[in-house]
């Protein structure tokens, strides 16, 4: 069998770990972007089903296809096999230089901060949905990480970058990080989707958020925006933020009567798929949530109050960090959160925490830990607090080979969370 970890057969050492990671397989082929789109999206003759919403493709001058996030290039391969030539034309941004497309033409730019490539690719995105008219039908891929990689102009660009940097010392979260993103944006906050009008506007969301709150998903570029200038300016104002030249985003209804946005994959989709697995396997399931946001400690007592012999507890969502700023480490939230997992693990208990596109700030997807990993820490001649304060926890998890990888994987739907206490 081919797994998607692939140091799987490294890290299933008994047959608890096995299960373990199998579960977060099952979650991994749930938010596959092909599996996902192909479910979502039927083709017959003409007719073009989405999600149950249907499109007789013969009443369109032009199909066209933008996108941006890191499933965007993917995605629109995948919408290259189903539309074939029925594409016109199309650009989309994500993060891999790959080129899988005949038609659509693709971009590689950065994340989490934006770039000039970024704001090269997204001005293409813009001056293809500027063209569109009543006559034509948009696609638009919405996925995590197009907050950066689509930024619609230099003084996004320069506020863009500001932003992310001064934002992540506050511990703010990241529905009030997207607020703001998209009162400094003229594509954010609904902006693409008066861009786009009168077109028909089909939105393929591929949710990172925890829960399943599209609006927020790359900032919400064809979702009006109920949040004003006011509102960001508070934001700033209690977060102790300055230096930002807010814009007002469109209000009027008629941008948005066009549009239909579809959720094709969120961490709901892998939380199910995760419990399904969990119950074929002979546990029991206790679901803790889609939208986690907790401390990292807190999260962690959350787990052990919830754990029970025979079950696996199963949760998505970020848990809340803050960087420190004395000093760096190399790691992710993922890492730090099986870091505090460990004073309150179970000694029949596995635990795994993971990003779901296969990168946690490095090249590792997270960490599987058990009630030995302080064991084999100490083993090792490492000291645990030479590596938590500054969260160092890729080296320290990497010499105890607790990390999982699976190499990049596009579709990003927040981080996940399991344990499993065994009998």
């Amino acid at each position: 069998m081919k797994h998607i970890i692939k140091n799987f057969n490294e890290l299933a050492t008994d047959e608890y770990k096995k299960h373990t990671l199998e579960i977060m397989e099952a979650a991994l082929e749930a938010i596959d972007t092909r599996n996902v789109l192909k479910e979502n999206m039927i083709l017959d003759d003409d007719i073009l089903y989405v999600s149950g919403n249907e499109y007789n493709l013969t009443d369109y001058e032009n199909i066209y296809v933008v996108g941006f996030g890191k499933v965007s290039v993917k995605a629109a391969s995948v919408l290259e096999e189903i539309l074939g030539d029925r594409i016109k034309e199309g650009a989309v941004v994500g993060i891999s230089d790959e080129k899988v497309c005949d038609i659509i033409e693709t971009y590689k730019g950065t994340h989490p901060r934006p770039s000039e490539e970024n704001v090269a690719a997204s001005s293409r995105i813009s001056q293809i949905s500027t063209q569109a008219t009543d006559k034509d039908l948009v696609i638009v891929i919405v996925g995590g990480g197009g907050s950066s990689l689509l930024c619609g102009a230099q003084g996004e660009l320069e506020q863009g970058r500001k932003l992310y940097t001064d934002f992540l010392k506050t511990g703010g979260s990241i529905k009030e990080l997207n607020i703001l993103r998209k009162h400094i944006s003229d594509l954010k906050g609904g902006g693409l989707a008066q861009k786009l009008y009168p077109a028909t506007v089909i939105g393929l969301v591929f949710s990172d958020v925890p829960g399943d709150d599209c609006a927020v998903v790359a900032s919400g570029p064809t979702y009006k925006e109920e949040s004003t200038i006011e509102d960001a300016q508070a934001i700033l104002d209690s977060r102790g933020l300055s230096g930002f030249e807010l814009s007002e985003t469109p209000k009027d209804d008629r941008y948005f009567e066009n549009v239909e946005n579809v959720l094709v994959a969120s961490n709901n989709t892998a939380l199910v798929a995760m419990e399904h697995k969990a119950r074929e396997l002979g546990y029991g399931v206790n679901n803790l949530g889609a939208e986690i946001y907790l401390p990292q400690k807190a999260t962690a007592k959350l787990f052990r109050k919830n754990s029970k012999k025979g079950f696996v507890n199963i949760a998505g969502g970020e848990t809340k960090l803050i960087v420190p700023t004395m000093c760096s480490g190399k790691g992710g939230r993922n890492d730090s959160m099986a870091l505090n997992m460990m004073d309150y693990i179970k000694k029949n208990q596995i635990f795994v925490s993971f990003a779901s596109d296969g990168h946690d700030n490095t090249d590792a997807a997270g960490c599987i830990i058990d009630h030995n990993t302080k064991k084999d820490i100490k083993k090792a001649g490492m000291k645990l607090k030479d590596y938590s304060v500054c969260l160092d926890t890729y080296p320290l998890f990497e010499k105890t080979g607790n990390l999982i990888f699976t190499g990049y994987l596009e579709s990003n739907v927040s981080d996940l969370m399991i344990s499993l206490t065994h009998k």
